[in-house]
């Protein structure tokens, strides 16, 4: 299994788990479960393949990554009453599918060869759309769009960071590698110690 292949089906199945997390929190059917869970674990992947003209999309071809998700939607369905804070929970493996997918971004752009910031770009895109999907589907403020807090900007922090690493250091595994300790590491901070970006504060115009 190479690297692209592993991480993809990491973020699948990472971001099925918070897919799924969201169906429990808003009380749905099995279906529900397995639909969220599939949106959410596939969104961000075939938006990348559709940017790139990736044919076929990777879950087209390998449709294994499907029954990643719906194990992930069915393990989830049976166990989430046993979590006491389903919202952190949730949160908490958002980032690490974040990180993954932002490295599984770059990674499937980098090995197409890509201009830089269409690397850049597609590891924002993979790493964010999917949960973007999730959230606006079932109705709840984006976890991409809370008051400054670092997420987009953690996905393009890690992009930028495996960029210049692919570039000027090394190639292989060790920029995706980056990509992911970068992005997880920043979201991560965001989450347990509050960092944040300044948000934007109207002043009164001057007389």
């Amino acid at each position: 299994m190479s690297w692209l292949v592993f991480l993809d089906y990491g973020s699948v199945l990472v971001f099925a788990l918070t897919g799924a997390l969201v169906a429990s929190r808003a009380q749905l059917d099995p279906i529900g479960f397995l639909f969220f869970a599939c949106l959410t674990a596939v969104g961000g992947g075939t938006v990348r393949d559709v940017l790139l003209d990736r044919n076929p999309i990777f879950w087209i071809e390998q449709p294994a990554y499907i029954g990643v998700a719906c194990l992930a939607a069915g393990i989830v369905f049976f166990t989430a009453h046993l979590v006491e804070s389903r919202y952190r929970v949730l949160t908490w493996l958002d980032s690490f599918a974040l990180a993954i997918a932002v490295a599984a971004g770059v990674g499937v752009a980098i090995s197409l060869d890509q201009h830089s910031a269409i690397v850049i770009l597609m590891g924002v895109i993979t790493g964010c759309m999917g949960g973007l999907m999730r959230d606006v589907v079932v109705d709840e403020v984006p976890m991409v769009l809370k008051q400054g807090e670092l997420y987009v900007s953690a996905a393009l922090a890690g992009s930028a960071a495996a960029w210049i690493t692919h570039a000027y250091v090394a190639e292989g595994p060790i920029p995706l590698v980056v990509a992911a300790a970068v992005t997880w590491g920043l979201r991560a901070g965001s989450l347990a110690f509050g960092w944040q970006l300044p948000t934007y504060k109207a002043r009164p115009p001057a007389n």
